[in-house]
């Protein structure tokens, strides 16, 4: 077996499955310690969602927060629906929440706080499949009265582009990514807080837009991938040492 061992090509071979073996099983760490902080953030989450609403951090500490942190922390406070163009973001179906699991906007308004500083708001899930501006139009209006309310919700903070997100529809002012900073500059909404808030209540009578509560659920797949990767870990070292013995037999035949 070791003089098996020591030809050249056995050698090469070796060294390939040391080497695909090591990945795989570093493959299989990784998900490992994925799953662990994924753990972490579940647990994070789960505490900030149920936790009762504190005020809204004041402008001074806006540059501080950060979204691991302060994502989906709960705030409560006063502002007053600016009288700008809105926004609409599409949405193929909320990871967040339960009742917007079908195609639809969100109506992403600017708000004034007594201050003054603007702060984004994500008013609600509007059943908008076709993304049709006149839709929107007649959910939002209601909303800008000139008057101050009283609003709930979560600290969000903007999220970025992928490769395939389609470009933005400036006719229809309308959004592919919750992207709340970019959707500010282009529709002259001024500076802004560095997040955005989703909406949790008041619920207007109607119900349109309808905000809601969050209900985080995360994909937590790390442990199925991490057992594949031992897997094949284990799958090419057997492949290996069955090679080599099958050489073996095959050496020592008359």
């Amino acid at each position: 077996m070791n003089e098996t061992l020591r030809k050249p090509g056995v050698a090469g071979f070796m060294l390939f499955t040391l080497l695909l073996t090591a990945a795989f099983v570093a493959l299989g760490v990784w998900q490992l310690q994925r799953r662990t902080a994924k753990h972490e953030l579940i647990a994070a989450l789960t505490e900030r969602l149920a936790a009762a609403p504190v005020a809204l951090p004041p402008p001074a500490q806006w540059p501080a927060l950060t979204p691991a942190r302060d994502e989906f922390r709960r705030v409560s406070f006063t502002a007053t629906y600016a009288a700008l163009p809105d926004a609409m973001v599409y949405s193929s179906g909320s990871a967040v929440r339960k009742d917007a699991s079908t195609p639809g906007t969100w109506a992403f308004l600017p708000a004034r706080l007594p201050s003054g500083e603007i702060v984004v708001i994500d008013a609600g899930f509007v059943e908008n499949t076709m993304q049709e501006r006149g839709v929107e139009d007649r959910a939002v209006q209601k909303l800008v009265t000139g008057a101050p309310v009283t609003l709930t919700g979560y600290l969000r903070f903007p999220e970025e582009a992928g490769w395939l997100t389609p470009a933005e529809n400036r006719d229809k002012r309308l959004w592919f990514v919750r992207d709340h900073l970019a959707i500010a500059s282009a529709l002259g909404w001024g500076t802004i807080a560095p997040f955005y808030v989703d909406l949790e209540q008041p619920v207007p009578a109607n119900g349109i837009p309808r905000p809601g509560p969050l209900d985080v659920h995360l994909k937590d797949d790390h442990l199925q991938y991490a057992i594949t990767w031992f897997a094949l870990a284990g799958a090419v070292l057997i492949a290996f040492v069955v090679w080599v013995r099958g050489r073996r037999k095959s050496e020592v035949r008359p």
